[in-house]
């Protein structure tokens, strides 16, 4: 810590939590040294609650993870100031979508549950440098990569965009996710031999080598030359057990702990190993002091992927058995109960370092009470970071699962929203994508300091039983805005789904006291309906009684002069306007602005051409028989992804819409051919 903050906690002043964020937010407290901003799996699953005292400043702003999140989070990207003294600017065409795709390979993807990797050179500058690694989830040969590394990401870059920077044959198939190291010239991950032998591989990557169809085959060096080898090139690390026999990993992705430069992986048989020295010294697998242990060695099943919390000193890891375990520093292990009689445990689960809490996503609670009590539910589980052997944690209900055999679908972690993260008390949202026996569904669950709350159903994103992607929380602190992501594997029901895999995104944006608002500004309210301003103001110290009626009126409460308009709850998908039809009391359309439009009574359109349409908010439109009233712009968009998606990454651009990036789980047309597909996205591209 530095001395400022030194001096100031030798003061002793009892400080509000308001104030300690004041102190965070002002750099007071110890940053570490930046080296870039990785983005990957482990970021979705490690997450920081604003602290609220100086013991948890301490705690947690000492890790690069903390300063990361709030990089991401709450840092806009801008432009140098002489774009030439970087040679690395971009000059963003404000009108880009930013989006593209690129051919991985016949059958390649990243993964159902599965994240690609991110790595940005600088935190407040975007970069034609910066690269997204994307693996293939197919064995690397001579003619197909396992790993790709893509780079001149931007539509201002020049060349190609985007580029592959390189492409590796590494001797397996990389069926988890990849991770990318503090400095960025480093890659992490864990693939299959042939012969089902587990391997952890190192990697430093070079400019310019091989392409997804021509990769570079790489030939590992030893552990104890890979510091000093030439990029590229690359190390690997059998994974083995306590009787030094191979063990698989197909299920369990790579967890770095930047700051002890340690690597925690799980595997098959629940194996559990800590692999250290991994970016800055002699990599190693840890076999004393208690690694690798295995998890439930009674009746062992594969491991999921695991999390380091850096405020206990645990970690926390689930298995396909459905029980979750905290593991201490020297391998003593604490299993809950079973939380899981479904597909188990196959997300890793998200640890809030700060509020000391472990949240983890059930396909099938074994509790029949869903669909009339008739049948299980999928639910989500929290546990203090200090649970007790056998406990079974607090949970809450997101849909139905089922009895009978098959299996449900898997519920994949879910995302907390800024609210949450910045609250200084744990309050705030968590979405999921639930209803693991059914139409998957968006959920919100309600957090209040650090307990889970009140579900609110939102939007159904199939029309048939399929599965669900995680869901990714993205804030854009260029925009001010939020939106959630997720994907459905088949069905689709956003407009441009074709019935098909999509991946959709809806605006989340949480209700801020004492926040301007204008005209049009949209947010969530607390009963997953969307609100339109109406007449612009400040809004007030508290939120306002939602009005649940559709073109209902919420007036904030005085002095504030904010008022808004509900556009209703959510749907995935609007038709258009229609000549000469009947429509019913209450239906809604979307107009030629991409505006909702609702009736109250209905009536029938008008022939010929649609009518002027208005574009102010509560504004009303003749139509034939038809009075229309505009309920502000569409806050859902869609894109047709063959067989849904990987998990997402965000990647926040100096203009306009955050980016994200994810690879299809099936084959479809993309940039150089017809297979799995790497792919950038926007919000303007869903659309």
């Amino acid at each position: 810590m530095n001395g400022t903050a030194a001096r100031f906690l030798r003061l002793g002043v009892s400080l509000s939590g308001l104030v300690v964020l004041g102190w965070v937010l002002t750099g007071q407290a110890a940053k570490p040294a930046q080296e870039g901003l990785p983005t990957d799996w482990s970021h979705h699953h490690l997450i920081f609650s604003q602290p609220a005292t100086y013991d948890q400043v301490r705690q947690v702003t000492s890790n690069p993870r903390y300063w990361q999140q709030f990089y991401r989070n709450t840092v806009k990207r801008e432009l140098p100031v002489d774009p030439e003294a970087s040679g690395e600017a971009i000059s963003m065409d404000p009108g880009s979508q930013g989006a593209w795709s690129e051919d991985l390979g016949s059958s390649a993807s990243v993964g159902a549950g599965n994240y690609p990797a991110k790595y940005g050179f600088q935190v407040t500058t975007a970069s034609c440098s910066d690269y997204v690694v994307f693996s293939t989830g197919l064995e690397g040969s001579t003619t197909q990569a396992a790993v790709v590394g893509y780079t001149n990401l931007y539509s201002g870059c020049g060349g190609i965009v985007p580029t592959v920077n390189w492409a590796y044959n590494t001797g397996g198939a990389i069926l988890t996710s990849p991770v990318v190291s503090p400095g960025g010239s480093q890659v992490a991950f864990v693939q299959t031999n042939p012969g089902l032998q587990g391997t952890l591989v190192l990697l430093k990557w070079a400019a310019a080598s091989g392409t997804v169809g021509s990769p570079v085959t790489l030939v590992g060096v030893s552990n104890s030359a890979y510091r000093a080898c030439t990029a590229p090139c690359m190390t690997t690390i059998v994974l083995r057990d306590h009787s030094n026999l191979v063990t698989d990993d197909t299920t369990s992705s790579v967890f770095p702990d930047y700051t002890n430069d340690v690597i925690w992986v799980g595997g098959a048989r629940g194996w559990l190993h800590k692999i250290t020295g991994v970016f800055r010294g002699t990599p190693a697998e840890a076999t004393t002091g208690g690694f690798p242990a295995q998890m439930n060695s009674g009746n062992p099943n594969a491991l999921s992927s695991p999390v380091y919390d850096p405020t206990s000193g645990n970690v926390f890891v689930g298995d396909y058995g459905g029980f979750l375990y905290r593991v201490s520093s020297t391998g003593v292990i604490t299993k809950s109960g079973q939380v899981d009689h479904g597909t188990g445990l196959v997300a890793g689960p998200i640890v809030d370092s700060t509020a000391g809490r472990v949240y983890v996503f059930s396909s099938d609670d074994n509790i029949k009470a869903c669909t009339g009590n008739t049948v299980p539910c999928a639910a989500v589980y929290l546990f203090k970071t200090t649970f007790a052997s056998g406990g079974l944690g607090a949970h809450v209900i997101v849909g139905a699962s089922q009895v009978a055999p098959p299996n449900p679908n898997p519920l994949y972690e879910g995302g907390f929203d800024s609210a949450y993260l910045t609250s200084g008390t744990a309050t705030g949202s968590l979405y999921v994508c639930g209803n693991t026996a059914g139409a998957p569904t968006l959920y919100r669950i309600t957090v209040t300091g650090g307990a889970l709350g009140a579900v609110a159903t939102g939007p159904v994103l199939a029309s048939a039983t399929t599965g669900c992607s995680p869901v990714t929380d993205v804030p854009n602190p260029n925009t001010g805005g939020e939106q959630i992501f997720a994907s459905a594997q088949g069905s689709g029901a956003g407009a441009n789904c074709a019935a098909g895999g999509c991946l959709m995104n809806f605006n989340v944006q949480p209700w801020k006291a004492a926040t301007l608002y204008a005209i049009g500004q949209e947010i969530l309210d607390t009963h997953f309906q969307i609100q339109v301003v109406r007449v612009a103001g400040t809004s007030g110290a508290a939120h306002p009684g939602w009005s649940l009626a559709v073109d209902g009126n919420t007036a904030e409460a005085a002095p504030s002069t904010l008022r808004w308009t509900n556009q209703g709850p959510y749907a995935v998908n609007y038709p258009a306007w229609l000549a000469s039809t009947v429509y019913a009391a209450n239906a809604e359309i979307v107009d030629s602005n991409g505006n909702v439009e609702w009736t109250a009574a209905g009536g029938t359109s008008k022939a010929g051409a649609a009518p002027t349409w208005s574009t102010v908010v509560s504004g009303t439109t003749p139509d034939g028989s038809v009075s229309w009233r505009m309920l502000g712009a569409i806050a859902s968009f869609s894109l047709a992804t063959a067989g849904g998606t990987s998990g997402v990454i965000m990647d926040n651009t100096v203009v306009g819409d955050s980016q994200v990036y994810f690879s299809t789980l099936s084959n479809q047309t993309c940039t150089g051919g017809t297979g799995g597909c790497a792919m950038q996205a926007s919000q303007s591209a869903l659309q």
